[in-house]
């Protein structure tokens, strides 16, 4: 399996000749939010078979990176969100999405897709009235791999998502707080150990930052990733974090 990092939220898993792309910014600004590092995505980021969307916040379910997609690729998405894409993009996009809910199971390609419950606001917000659920997705592969989308830490996790031998596994934010439904570095181990993982990669940080905070707890932005591995080999040294940039991908073993 090789998985790539595209930075925030965004990767690529390849694995037994199919390619999923975990809720895809390929661009270098979010709204208010600009892309501080790395460039944005190359079009080989856009190459798949597949698209998992945790949940329809615009720095997951981002409609202006949809046409940077491969044309034939599936739309997995939350329940409720084809009819926000149907909105802004019509039938052509809106009649590829597979509307998902916590415990449906789907097969794209030669893998077997479980979805997960994530505790997250699902809701498109603001200004907006649509909504649905936010979740996760656990990828049945050699390896597995559970990607949690944005969650935080709940008490049928472990029942829902493991055990799995790779949890991509968000551990910051885009600003300077972290609200609800997050998980920071601390929480984020634990829920690596309750998923069973043996190989984590941390996402979710260090990619976004609101325009005209560069001086605003510049701490929250790039320290995450070095926070999560050190909390991580504290509570299980065992497992191996594959702390990457944008754009940076690592191979998995079966």
């Amino acid at each position: 399996m090789r998985i790539t990092w595209w930075g925030h939220a965004t990767t690529t898993i390849d694995a037994d000749g199919t390619r999923l792309l975990t809720d895809p910014v390929l661009t270098s600004r979010i709204a208010h939010l600009r892309r501080r590092r790395g460039p944005a995505p190359t079009p080989e980021a856009g190459h798949c078979d597949a698209v998992l969307v945790s949940h329809m916040h615009a720095d997951h379910l981002h409609l202006t990176s949809l046409p940077l997609v491969a044309r034939d690729a599936a739309l997995v998405v939350p329940r409720g969100a084809a009819r926000l894409i149907h909105h802004d993009y019509g039938a052509a996009f809106s009649d590829r999405c597979i509307e998902v809910a916590p415990g449906h199971q789907i097969r794209i390609g030669s893998l077997d897709i479980t979805v997960i419950t994530a505790h997250h606001d699902g809701r498109r917000l603001p200004w907006s009235s649509y909504k649905g659920p936010a979740v996760g997705y656990r990828v049945d592969s050699a390896p597995s791999v559970w990607f949690a989308g944005d969650t935080d830490l709940y008490d049928d996790l472990a029942a829902e998502a493991g055990p799995v031998d790779v949890a991509l596994v968000p551990v910051g934010g885009w600003g300077p707080n972290l609200g609800p439904g997050h998980l920071n570095p601390a929480r984020a181990a634990e829920a690596v150990q309750r998923v069973g993982a043996s190989v984590a990669v941390p996402v979710h940080f260090g990619t976004f930052w609101p325009i005209g905070f560069d001086r605003v707890r510049p701490e929250m932005f790039l320290a995450p990733g070095d926070q999560f591995r050190a909390a991580m080999a504290q509570l299980d040294p065992a497992v191996q974090v594959n702390l990457l940039v944008p754009g940076e991908s690592t191979e998995v073993a079966g």
